[in-house]
């Protein structure tokens, strides 16, 4: 159904249009043109010291950054639980076996604590992880110091999945640039959009040369189609990186908007009892991708599904947190290492509308609906 209030709504009021057109103009459609290099310089540019390469999804990007690490069928991988299922789907991919750590309750991703505790545990039954998958949550940064300390502990190295993250800092640093590699989505919800799109970032020059050279379907440089290896067929196209180009010139307005969203409905739900937020630490910066908050039912009378069919009838779209994914049937009876911070953020937690067309008025008649249903068991 259409929104009044979407949960996340791309904008195009900047040169998308021109660019589309200039990339018509010069016949440049597909997975060669002008614009797929000049995104990918305009994005290594934001992130500093890495190199990207454009790809046609985040999932793509993932199950590519795995075979980059060198996982492949057998291996493990460490995956944050709670996360979207493109986060571990990748691993089954490659014929690799997902191993699941919960999170911890500060920033909600994966537990520095039980993330060592899954090594040792995997370790001492003669199956050392081959990677790391660290997800920084609806745009939240992870606790990377602690989580590369123990990736150089253990030698184990992580993929950072910042698909929600574009525009996040660590200690100053671009949330994706702390492990071996990082990849980022363009996901038509996401901050900023290509439509569909991602992609792979590192600092390692022959990991990014070896990214482009399998994502075009591993074609050797001749005058005719050689392939010594498997490739796939995962660029991004000209057109969408025409449009990925015109986004990334609005990225720092794009968040500013979004994290004055978050502080707004933070003063609105100030004096609201039950109604808690995902908060930032000292040493992060949160794009706020989406604003997300956690629902006390005994202390507000009603449950966050309650809320979501109250707001859907008032046309506001509202979305539940990730369900785990070592709850879901498709991954039962995988290992996880943890107790139920993660079951207990699903069970209590709501995404609210935070596109960056979204008014204060808007952000009001939300707090409205809240504040009724509060009153009701006052």
């Amino acid at each position: 159904m259409s929104y009044l209030l979407p949960l996340s709504f791309p904008v195009f009021d900047g040169n998308e249009s021109l660019y589309v057109q200039q990339a018509i103009g010069a016949g440049q459609l597909a997975t060669n043109g002008a614009f797929i290099s000049k995104f990918e310089y305009k994005l290594t540019k934001r992130i500093r010291t890495h190199q990207a390469v454009a790809l046609n999804s985040g999932t793509s990007a993932l199950h590519l950054a795995l075979i980059l690490l060198g996982v492949g069928a057998g291996d493990e991988v460490i995956c944050q639980s709670f996360t979207f299922c493109a986060s571990a789907n990748p691993i089954v991919y490659l014929g690799a076996h997902p191993i699941f750590v919960d999170s911890e309750e500060d920033t909600w991703n994966i537990s520095p604590e039980l993330l060592e505790d899954a090594i040792l545990s995997r370790i001492a039954l003669g199956k050392k992880p081959k990677a790391i998958i660290v997800v920084h949550l609806f745009g939240m940064p992870a606790k990377m110091k602690e989580i590369m300390e123990i990736s150089t502990k253990y030698r184990i190295p992580v993929l950072e999945d910042a698909a929600e993250a574009v525009g996040s800092y660590y200690e100053g640093k671009a949330c994706g640039t702390f492990g071996k590699a990082g990849i980022y989505s363009f996901n038509g919800n996401k901050i900023i959009t290509t439509g569909g799109g991602g992609a792979v970032i590192s600092d390692d020059a022959s990991l990014i040369e070896k990214a482009k050279y399998l994502s075009t379907q591993a074609r050797e440089d001749l005058p005719y189609y050689q392939h010594l290896e498997i490739g796939f067929n995962y660029r991004m196209n000209n057109m969408a990186a025409a449009v990925g180009l015109a986004q990334l010139e609005k990225l720092e307005l794009w968040v500013s908007k979004r994290r004055q969203i978050n502080e707004q409905y933070r003063n609105l739900f100030e004096d609201f009892p039950g109604i808690s937020f995902q908060t930032e630490s000292d040493e992060s910066m949160s794009n706020y991708w989406l604003t997300t908050i956690l629902i006390d039912e005994e202390l507000t009378g009603f449950s966050n599904d309650r809320l979501r069919i109250l707001l859907f009838k008032n046309g506001i779209e509202s979305r539940f947190l990730w369900k785990p994914l070592h709850l879901q049937p498709v991954y039962k009876g995988l290992p996880f290492y943890g107790g139920d911070c993660s079951e207990n953020l699903f069970l209590k937690g709501l995404c609210l509308p935070s596109s960056v067309t979204l008014t204060l008025e808007d952000q009001k008649k939300i707090a409205g609906i809240i504040e009724k249903e509060l009153s009701k068991i006052s």
